[in-house]
């Protein structure tokens, strides 16, 4: 059955069409554990049928004129050419006059001059995961032998400038390099990246390997971290650090999606993240046979929506199940949370993190409230500034000026 959504705001799911297999065994990998979920199916790959039965319906179930194809893996560059070619002629066959766009998360070490030729010829926009300079990248991203992966991401990396693909970094802040958040910061600068994502890993050696419930989530009774984890002091001090040099001499040139989520905040507009969002519940994911689950962190059976073969994806995401799943972000903030000068910043920010206690002793505190607690104390004065100057119509670049004149 192919209904409509209800509002009139996009529909996003998040395509993962080689599962959880990768080419690189990252030690922080929260995704690789999810083959264990289809062990009774020998080769995780997504049909061209299905493909097809999906792009259909994913197009016609949108009620506004754009439509953007997410895909993620695992490695999505382990499907080959042809099957995203193929994808292609999907979308043509079906856009019925929509525009349609394409994103694509990849390692960077399978990319080759034809893959960039396909990705410019058809605008695709380009993630690579990179951890910045080499012996950051290396300490965590390996391949299955054990060796290091910086130099072959570095060259998908040329290979997408020489093809002037567009693309952007998403790069995790781990234990390691949190400590270095200027020279982390310089290197996306040195290799002309203008857009980029960072990431805090955690990850509880146990809770993301058993699928326990969100609503357990609360109870910090067994929230061991593992060895890579970022603290909240040195999340905290990274952002903090790399935002003083952002707001004095890169906002306009340099993206960085926390900052601009921040100020989408600042200025009342739902962030371009979902952690600082209001609600959860936005973008589902789907594995490679039709399986629709909430969220890309929360692919456990218990918050399974269905499988695109029996249900609609307006059924599945517009349902009770998805909606109940939204609210929660609400439902779980403690008082100190529903106290915080800061809440209309952060929102708790995800769900998966709240597994430590407030001050007073609740349960449901995020993990890393400390450290954004800090970072929106110290950039509140440049935010309220850039907030007046975009009212005015004016461009927040503007307060990179004033603090050189001593306004702010």
């Amino acid at each position: 059955m192919n209904t409509f959504a209800p509002f009139a705001r996009p529909l996003y799911v998040m395509l993962k069409p080689i599962g959880a297999h990768c080419n690189l065994a990252c030690d922080y990998c929260y995704y690789l554990e999810k083959a264990k979920l289809y062990d009774n199916i020998p080769k995780h790959v997504m049909s061209e049928e299905m493909l097809e039965s999906f792009t259909r319906e994913y197009i016609q179930s949108q009620t506004m004129p754009q439509v953007l194809f997410t895909w993620h893996g695992g490695e999505t560059l382990m499907r080959p050419l042809s099957f995203y070619k193929k994808a292609m002629e999907y979308q043509k066959k079906y856009a019925q006059g929509r525009t349609i766009d394409n994103a694509i998360q990849t390692n960077g070490t399978l990319l080759n001059d034809e893959w960039c030729q396909f990705f410019k010829e058809n605008n695709w926009l380009v993630g690579v995961s990179i951890d910045g300079p080499q012996e950051f990248h290396d300490e965590y991203r390996k391949n299955k032998q054990g060796m290091p992966s910086f130099v072959k991401v570095m060259k998908g990396i040329d290979l997408l400038n020489k093809h002037g693909v567009q693309w952007n970094a998403m790069a995790v802040v781990n234990d390691y390099n949190a400590d270095y958040p200027l020279e982390f910061y310089r290197f996306f600068k040195q290799i002309d990246c203008h857009y980029i994502q960072f990431t805090p890993i955690v990850e509880r050696v146990k809770g993301h390997l058993d699928g326990r419930h969100l609503a357990n989530l609360e109870d910090g009774t067994d929230c061991q971290l593992a060895e890579f984890s970022v603290t909240p002091k040195q999340w905290g001090n990274f952002i903090c650090t790399i935002f003083d040099e952002w707001v004095r001499n890169d906002v306009g040139d340099y993206y960085i999606q926390l900052f601009d989520s921040t100020l989408a905040n600042w200025m009342g507009v739902e962030p371009g993240v979902c952690t600082l969002g209001k609600s959860c519940g936005h973008a589902a994911a789907m594995e490679f046979n039709g399986d629709v689950y909430s969220c890309d962190h929360f692919v456990f059976p218990e918050y399974k929506l269905g499988n695109i073969r029996t249900s609609s994806l307006v059924e599945m995401l517009y349902g009770e199940k998805q909606s109940e799943f939204g609210k929660i972000k609400q439902k779980m903030l403690p008082t100190q949370c529903k106290e915080c000068d800061f809440l209309f910043a952060c929102n708790g920010e995800c769900p998966k993190n709240r597994f430590i206690q407030s001050a007073s002793g609740e349960n449901g505190l995020n993990y890393l409230c400390q450290g954004y607690y800090g970072f929106f104390k110290h950039v509140a004065p440049y935010m309220d500034y850039m907030k007046k100057e975009l009212m005015a119509q004016r461009p927040p670049a503007n307060v990179m000026e004033a603090i050189r004149k001593g306004l702010i």
